[in-house]
């Protein structure tokens, strides 16, 4: 049951006086629940929780996190529809993507409980001294890593689950050690309600130390800018706008102590699609884009906003195909009234500028829903103008006619950082297109080849995360095990006598 409650550790509260409801924007309505804004003193409340919490949390036995994780994901399929309901009411998605989505979350709960188990993720490094060696002894030395401390995980707008409440930064937050403070996401805080206490009751069943887990409700900015800036706070991880992710990573670096802020934030994700391509596979392409442009009515990081090509009779029908299989989508919900009315500015912002052509009809779409759209512009314009650039969070993609090569490399060259860059060819251009990879390189944290940028599989070898403005750190993924590395440091021991290493850095 959703009681609009923030928990200290195991403790509902709501002492505050800011209450707000969640919307329903398939209906149009609010919810029905009202939750209570965390107080700064509850604020405080929890960070001092966790950072006591720290203290044991941080000496658990790697098994038993892992079977803390696996009770989370345990507890969070126990809410059984209650959870997938909600979660449908906040955002307009429908319960398909809700269960897809629980889906992953318990994956990626239950990939870290295996990581903890496997024991690799420690990277351990033994050096044994070599007391003869000439002209200077080589002393004793151990590496291994430890967690950071606390850390405040922002819940995000598109993925109420897997990037939110117990989605991947608290996942691998948790297996490394570190208690988590969850800012929830005021768009949906009534699944984050229901996850968090998902969260509670696995602590509890497991015996993690009070505090390990805290979650608090915001309407607005201030909950988000006193946990960056609380003391007992050492890291913080963040899914959502350049805006608010470049805000908050500001805050973190002018605290007396700055800490590591990690956003995985904005991605146009330029998409370069061969001359042999658009001859021979131009109409297939432009159906199959389509459907990854409107895929969950757009709002996806990695939706494809940006398709470079080389100016020919191919590529115009290519784009006009595009346009006609776009609007050919039903129109979806988007998931709050703000984000339709953000993708409208954006999108006829963008629409309206020099030399840009919009290539789809209007479409007439219900309270916000989304009217997808593709546009059209020269390089030229492309090059001259920064704000067709930006990214527009929806089912909007903009096509690019480089009148040359030189002129599509120039524009990959001046790119900002991307999650993912795409390159579709033929298998006689492969050789030919060698360059753009090594540009793209540059600029992407994941390159794709002949498919969609869509869709982020949640296994090792995953990169979600690229060059500023896409991530603040693009040495580390947001997606996979090795999310994990965001949230410890390594830690060197010299000549230690065996009694006090830690476990996996003692002999045998």
């Amino acid at each position: 049951m959703i009681t609009g409650k923030n928990y200290i550790g195991n403790t509902a509260s709501a002492a505050g006086k800011v209450r707000f409801k969640t919307f329903n924007p398939l209906l149009n309505l609010e919810n029905d629940w009202e939750c209570t804004e965390a107080t700064a003193a509850e604020i405080e409340q929890a960070t001092a929780l966790a950072w006591k919490a720290f203290k044991v949390f941080r000496k658990t036995p790697a098994s038993e996190r892992a079977n803390f994780l696996d009770a989370i994901a345990e507890e969070i399929e126990a809410l059984g529809t209650e959870l997938i309901d909600t979660y449908c009411k906040e955002s307009g998605l429908p319960g398909a993507r809700a269960e897809g989505e629980r889906g992953r979350t318990m994956f990626q709960l239950r990939s870290f409980a295996e990581m903890l188990r496997d024991g690799a993720w420690m990277e351990t490094d033994i050096d044994t001294a070599l007391p003869d060696r000439k002209p200077i002894a080589k002393p004793d030395l151990r590496k291994t890593f430890i967690p950071l401390g606390p850390v405040a995980v922002f819940g995000s707008s598109n993925f109420p689950l897997a990037y939110s409440t117990a989605g991947g930064d608290t996942a691998s937050a948790l297996a490394a050690g570190c208690p988590v403070v969850v800012k929830s996401h005021p768009m949906h805080a009534g699944t984050g309600e229901l996850v968090a206490s998902a969260i509670i009751k696995a602590a509890e069943r497991t015996k993690m130390p009070n505090g390990v887990f805290s979650n608090l409700n915001s309407k607005g900015i201030e909950v988000g800018v006193k946990l960056v800036q609380d003391p007992k706070v050492k890291a913080v991880g963040f899914t959502g706008s350049i805006r608010a992710g470049r805000a908050l990573f500001d805050l973190a670096n002018a605290r007396k102590e700055p800490i590591p802020m990690f956003a995985e934030m904005g991605s146009i994700n330029p998409v370069i699609i061969s001359k042999g391509t658009l001859e021979k596979k131009g109409a297939q392409w432009a159906k199959t884009y389509a459907g990854s442009i409107t895929l969950g009515t757009g709002q996806f990081c990695t939706n494809p906003g940006l398709i470079l090509g080389i100016a020919s009779p191919a590529l115009d029908d290519f784009a006009d195909a595009l346009a006609e299989n776009i609007v050919e989508i039903e129109p979806k919900c988007m998931l709050h009234p703000n984000i339709k009315g953000a993708y409208t500015s954006l999108k006829n912002e963008v629409s309206t500028q020099h030399g840009v052509t919009t290539l789809t009809k209007e479409l007439t779409v219900g309270a916000n829903y989304a009217d997808q759209a593709v546009a059209l512009i020269s390089g030229s314009d492309f090059l001259a103008n920064p704000k067709v650039h930006q990214e527009v969070f929806g089912p909007f993609s903009l096509v690019v006619k480089c009148v040359d090569d030189a002129e599509l490399m120039q524009i990959i060259e001046g790119l900002e950082g991307q999650l993912t860059g795409t390159i579709i060819v033929e298998p006689e251009e492969i050789k030919a297109m060698a360059p753009v990879v090594e540009e793209l390189q540059q600029r992407v944290g994941r390159i794709i080849f002949n498919s969609v940028p869509t869709g982020v599989e949640v296994c090792p070898a995953m990169q979600h995360g690229g060059p500023y403005p896409s991530s603040t750190d693009s040495r580390f993924t947001a997606v996979g095990v090795h999310a994990v590395k965001r949230w410890i440091r390594p830690i060197s021991y010299q000549d230690f006598p065996q009694e006090l290493l830690p476990n996996e850095l003692k002999n045998g």
